[in-house]
């Protein structure tokens, strides 16, 4: 009997995974338990090993996005056929009988409803909810039949239709060198607006569709062509209603780590009220202390000092150490201290646990093991989840002081500056020299205030003037 193999949620956290490897070919025989795909992740890449046993029959594409529970393949008895998809297995050839030729005005096209299991993309799903969508009226172009975001332009929920079915109509795709393939809205209005044929425009090599930058750079080929002619007097040159636009080198797909680090940073500033105070802390104690456990061995790293103080000033200020939930801001009993890693492709923020628990060296340790994964691409999702705060830092290139955004569902996060020489005057007012750095503290202003904010960065900047305090 055909087994189901789906998207497996791994975490907590986990809502979606990008396939980037199958270590399977389509037919070949697995046995359960083995390694059968890499995926990615919103925070990590980690291997999936099969969740049973025949042969295997892929569904999901490298590249590809699913939402956890999602079907990605089946396991197959050897004489044993693939189940089809039902009703959306034939979406794309219904779909394509759909489009027509380009015409004057763009005629609404109704969705037949389909039954069964709703095969979409997560941005699709987001969209759909957003604009109260029901899916199973939606034709997918996307591989099996399946919908993704570019079949929801233009979509909207029609208020004449019956209430059991809520029959959902689109304007039709406009044509492109007669094969079918749509443009967005935002083309069509361009294209309007100057007279372009959307027939004649290449369609954008990564979305499949003509887009309006791509009717832009139609235009723009058509100017470079055409012969110089004088304006009518006051008339605006027809380039000037084009938007100045470079060519790419290239187009860095915000997909994998670097999407969700680009929706949950918008999602953070948009969803609190964040912000940012600076203060400088005096190390002149902590270089001395950690050049004598230098002298006497190994010593933790000036981003170790900074985190136990941190983590035990969030012991002294448990507002910090919270989270906004429905019910308030609701305080965290464990101090769990995320410190931001930055590798090629983002940022990634591995968690050491129970933090104000550890003295330097353990807590060194920890550190040191967490960094040296997080490079390598071997983080444990266990090793990347239960954060409440985080500390970031950016003075290993010369950065004195930044504004760091917080990392939900934290209430806020810490910036490190660069170590520099200060000139100051000692008791007897002579110019003396002192190494400092500057703490930048962002936090969101609907769980505390300022007063609050500016204690608990002074609690850090104390306990570094103390550092044999963090051994305890």
């Amino acid at each position: 009997m055909a087994t189901e193999f789906i998207m497996p949620k791994l975490g907590l956290t986990m809502e979606e995974g990008t396939i980037t490897e199958w270590f399977a070919e389509d037919g070949d025989a697995v046995t359960a338990g083995a390694a059968l795909l890499r995926i990615e992740t919103d925070k990590t890449e980690t291997d999936v090993e099969a969740a049973g046993s025949g042969r295997l029959h892929r569904l999901g594409q490298v590249g590809e996005t699913f939402a956890c529970g999602d079907l990605i393949g089946w396991f197959l008895a050897d004489d044993e056929q693939a189940p089809t998809a039902g009703p959306a297995a034939a979406a794309p050839a219904a779909a394509t009988a759909q489009i027509a030729a380009p015409q004057a005005s763009a005629a609404p096209v109704t969705a037949v409803a389909t039954s069964g299991r709703v095969i979409a993309s997560p941005m699709a799903k987001r969209l759909a909810t957003e604009r109260n969508l029901d899916l199973r009226m939606i034709r997918g172009t996307g591989p099996g039949g399946r919908i993704v975001a570019a079949d929801l332009d233009g979509v909207t929920a029609s208020a004449t239709a019956p209430a059991a079915a809520q029959i959902v109509t689109r304007s039709a795709p406009l044509i492109v060198a007669g094969i079918g393939v749509p443009a967005t809205a935002a083309a069509r209005q361009l294209a309007d607006l100057l007279g372009i044929d959307l027939a004649q425009v290449a369609p954008d090599q990564f979305e499949q569709r003509v887009t309006r930058d791509a009717v832009a750079l139609h235009v723009r080929g058509l100017l470079a062509r055409a012969e110089p002619a004088v304006a009518p007097s006051g008339a605006a040159p027809a380039a000037a209603l084009l938007p100045a636009m470079q060519e790419p080198t290239s187009v860095v797909r915000m997909t994998g780590v670097r999407g969700t680090i680009a929706r949950r940073m918008h999602d953070s500033l948009a969803q609190m009220a964040q912000l940012t105070l600076f203060m400088d802390a005096d190390l002149d104690a902590v270089v001395a202390h950690r050049e004598q456990r230098k002298a006497n061995g190994a010593a933790p790293s000036y981003t170790d000092y900074i985190i136990a103080a941190t983590a035990r000033a969030l012991r002294e200020h448990p507002i910090v150490n919270s989270q906004i939930t429905d019910d308030g801001v609701a305080l965290l009993p464990h101090v769990h201290v995320g410190m931001a890693v930055a590798l090629d492709n983002g940022l990634i923020v591995p968690v050491i646990r129970d933090t104000a628990t550890l003295d330097l060296a353990t807590l060194s340790v920890e550190s040191t093991r967490l960094a040296e994964a997080a490079r390598a691409g071997s983080l444990a999702l266990t090793d990347l989840e239960g954060g409440t705060f985080s500390v970031s830092t950016l003075g290993m290139f010369g950065v004195d002081g930044f504004t760091p955004v917080i990392n939900p569902p934290n209430t806020a996060i810490l910036g490190v500056g660069r170590l520099r020489d200060d000139v100051v005057l000692d008791g007897d007012g002579r110019p003396a020299s002192m190494k400092r750095l500057t703490l930048s503290l962002t936090w969101d202003h609907r769980a505390f205030d300022g007063a609050p904010a500016a204690g608990f960065c002074r609690s850090i900047v104390d306990l570094l003037g103390r550092p044999e305090a963090l051994d305890t």
